[in-house]
């Protein structure tokens, strides 16, 4: 008995020239969990105490308006308190109306962030989007200090 090998160029696997993307897909959805469980991690808290600044100094214009949030909350432009419910009617009669001004805005070292961001809000609310935030200066570190 004869046994006959077979060689036909039909049987071959033929090639493809297509881009197998399954080992692509899974190297992105592992990169993806990592990335979901690293990004939450990358946020710290920090303890700020923001008061302080060395930033330099800007020009004050000749009539600016001091929007001071007291420790008890109560706002003041000046020296006068302002009640929240009328806090755009006064700062337009305070401005003349003029949206471009720009408000200084203080804040006592108690306040609560939150608090302060209520107050930046109102401002948004009344239209004045131009708000400064004050701080009490300090030298830079490093520098000399004055005689």
């Amino acid at each position: 008995m004869a046994a006959r090998i077979r060689e036909s160029a039909g049987d071959d696997l033929e090639e493809t020239h297509e881009i197998n993307v399954t080992p692509f897909i899974d190297v992105m959805l592992v990169l993806l969990i990592i990335f979901m469980v690293a990004a939450p991690l990358a946020t710290v808290d920090v303890n700020v105490d923001l008061p302080a600044s060395t930033a330099t100094v800007s020009q004050r214009p000749e009539k600016p308006v001091f929007l001071t949030l007291k420790q008890d909350l109560t706002v003041a432009v000046g020296n006068d308190s302002l009640p929240r419910d009328r806090f755009g009617q006064t700062l337009d009669r305070i401005t003349g109306g003029d949206r471009e001004t720009r408000i200084f805005l203080r804040a006592d070292k108690v306040v609560e962030y939150g608090a302060l961001m209520e107050v930046m809000n109102l401002l948004r609310a009344a239209g004045y989007l131009k708000v400064a935030l004050v701080g009490i200066e300090t030298a830079p570190q490093g520098a000399a200090a004055g005689p």
